[in-house]
């Protein structure tokens, strides 16, 4: 029998002062997933702070300037296992200047921790941190109260809150989430279930983490195959790249996107190995019976489930650049290995787009893109707009194909 663990990659987001660091660097302890050494210098480092106990939150802040700060300003990646789960941790920041992190953050997790200070409730950047969640399309949400130690653990408190992120996640699109009532500074329901909060049945943090499902193999998705390089091999080519999704086969009849061709799969290759099959997310090589003209950027499908080939691109953005984005810009879409021509058409409500907005965005690209809906495949349903000028990275998308009007 397999003894192989899964993985899950989780976000935390919360604004200042919720407590955030505190509890990430309580997960990591009370897990035992800290170092000595590491607990070492966050003792000695309290102490000269004059704090008789370990502050766990320096467990976590490790760029200079939040220390000196006292604020998250970067996504940091943190990597601990428990014997039933491994976890890779994207702590975010929670700052509205820092949302466009926080998107890099959470753009591939399975679950964001959204953490709310029990005596100050659903606040402004709370119902942003939701907003990005919503955007991204994150599959679960875990509403953690924290602080209820300074509430006297009441369950009053902890409903009202609750009742008042429902009401925002379901004007959002949240589809559920889950409360849990926490308190980071001293432990309760981060690792251990609490002794102070009786009226709560549910589990503690680590306990759901442990438990929750992850995201369904990327191989079960429909087969999607962007060309990364086309390799020359005296008169036969090779199109080599990463498997993003489902599998292939030889003998497999395939599309190639946007010209619509079709071929069939005489051989695959990985790592210079011949296989008769492969699944994402593998990096490959194919050959196809055909002399097809593909290219860098062309999307290779099996089966009948393909995506869609368009030119009017509607979708959810988060801007990144410090400069705006207006109507009327002229950008480049990169979209896999693809990158086109595009202009905006449409920002919502809106003229322009300044750096951590959310919105929503029309573009006309000048050639046809085989995108997913990003509700779909958050892989092929994902693109970014960049500057022409420069290459400079400017917004995040989402593409919403309910929106098309074909």
């Amino acid at each position: 029998m397999s003894t192989t663990i899964d993985t899950l990659r989780f976000a935390t987001a919360g604004s200042v002062d919720d407590g955030k660091s505190t509890l990430v660097g309580r997960l990591l302890h009370d897990s035992k997933s800290v170092l000595t050494d590491q607990l070492e210098a966050v003792e000695h480092a309290s102490r000269n702070r004059g704090k008789d106990a370990p502050d766990l939150a320096l467990l976590t802040d490790g760029l200079r300037a939040e220390r000196e700060q006292g604020i998250t300003i970067d996504v940091a990646y943190r990597y601990f296992a428990t014997p039933r789960r491994r976890f890779i941790l994207a702590d975010t920041p929670g700052h509205v200047q820092y949302t466009r992190n926080m998107v890099t953050g959470a753009s591939t997790a399975e679950l964001t921790v959204v953490l709310v200070d029990a005596r100050n409730g659903v606040v402004e950047q709370t119902r942003r941190h939701a907003a990005v969640a919503a955007l991204l399309r994150v599959p679960h949400v875990v509403l953690a109260v924290n602080k209820m130690d300074l509430v006297g653990y009441r369950q009053a408190e902890f409903d009202r809150i609750v009742e008042d992120f429902a009401g925002h996640a379901a004007e959002l699109g949240l589809p559920s989430f889950t409360p849990i009532p926490v308190s980071a500074l001293v432990g309760d329901n981060v690792v251990d279930r609490s002794a102070h909060m009786d009226w709560y049945q549910g589990p503690a943090l680590l306990e759901f983490l442990e438990n929750v499902p992850v995201a369904g193999d990327p191989a079960d998705a429909p087969a999607r195959f962007p060309v990364q390089y086309v390799i020359r091999d005296g008169e036969v080519r090779h199109y080599a790249g990463q498997l993003v999704s489902g599998s292939l086969r030889v003998g497999d009849r395939v599309t190639v996107h946007p010209s619509g061709e079709t071929s069939e799969i005489t051989a695959i290759d990985v790592l210079g190995t011949a296989v008769r099959a492969a699944y994402a997310p593998q990096s490959i090589g194919v050959r196809l019976a055909d002399q097809r003209d593909v290219s860098r950027g062309d999307m290779i499908t099996a089966g009948a489930d393909a995506p869609a080939l368009t030119q009017d691109v509607h979708a959810a953005v988060c801007h990144l650049a410090d400069h705006p984005l207006r109507v009327g810009d002229r950008v480049l879409l990169k979209h896999t290995t693809r990158t086109v021509k595009a202009i905006v058409k449409h920002l919502g409500d809106a003229d322009t787009l300044s750096a951590n907005d959310l919105g929503r965005i029309t573009l006309r690209t000048a050639e046809p893109l085989a995108l997913d809906d990003y509700a779909t495949s958050r892989r092929t349903g994902a693109f970014i707009l960049i500057d022409p000028a420069d290459g400079a990275t400017l917004t995040a998308g989402m593409a919403d194909l309910r929106g098309l009007d074909s």
